[in-house]
């Protein structure tokens, strides 16, 4: 049982940093956004085009998925057997002095994130490979207006703020958790990664969010 537990914690941390990487590079195309008129619209959908049809990022996508698949079941591997494991739930403690409100709330914020890429998905990777839309003066398949269409409805910004704060909560546990669960812990390292990774679990989805509030305030 032990090193069934200590291989799910090896997955799940190594899938979750590995997601870290993604989605710097995810946020890179995405900041392409901002970029004004027909110019952002041809730039973003010959990005969108190039993620869509290199073979090397075809296998980067796969691995991606599957490392969301890793960490998902891992996770929720986890949960179930930590609950059994502690079938009072704290009843004779206080987890609140002990660890931050994330840690303790890793299985819920990651529910919302899955529910969130879902939609997500359904909502732009769907619409690019299989979705009716039209094409731009290049003839590239136009996600840009996809995009621009889906974060002019408030809903849909509101929803994908709201998903950021939860993946903001997420990685501000995760991020350092994930080292120290590969054991790559060291007294003069570990305080530098804590920092690194409560800066990455701020400004990382504060970008994100910032593109479907710059869109529906401007477009």
């Amino acid at each position: 049982m032990a090193i069934a537990s200590l291989t799910r914690k090896y997955i799940m941390a190594a899938a979750g940093l590995f997601l870290c990487i993604f989605l710097i590079g995810h946020l890179v195309g995405n900041l392409q956004l901002f970029i004004p008129g027909e110019a952002g619209q041809l730039q973003f959908n010959e990005y969108a085009k190039f993620m869509t049809t290199n073979p090397a990022v075809k296998v980067l996508s796969y691995l991606t998925y599957f490392s969301i698949l890793l960490h998902t079941f891992a996770g929720l591997a986890l949960t179930i057997q930590n609950n059994k494991a502690r079938p009072q739930k704290y009843a004779y403690n206080k987890p609140s002095a002990n660890t931050i409100w994330s840690a303790r709330n890793m299985g819920i914020l990651g529910t919302i994130i899955l529910i969130f890429i879902v939609i997500h998905l359904k909502g732009f990777w769907y619409e690019m490979h299989w979705g009716e839309i039209g094409v731009d003066a290049n003839g590239n398949r136009d996600l840009h207006t996809v995009v621009i269409t889906a974060f002019n409805q408030l809903w849909y910004v509101a929803l994908y703020v709201v998903c950021m704060i939860a993946i903001g909560f997420h990685l501000y546990h995760g991020f350092q958790s994930g080292f120290q669960s590969l054991g790559l812990n060291h007294s003069k390292y570990t305080p530098i990664i804590k920092l690194k990774g409560k800066a990455f679990a701020i400004l990382i989805p504060l970008a994100f969010a910032s593109i479907p509030v710059y869109i529906y305030l401007t477009f």
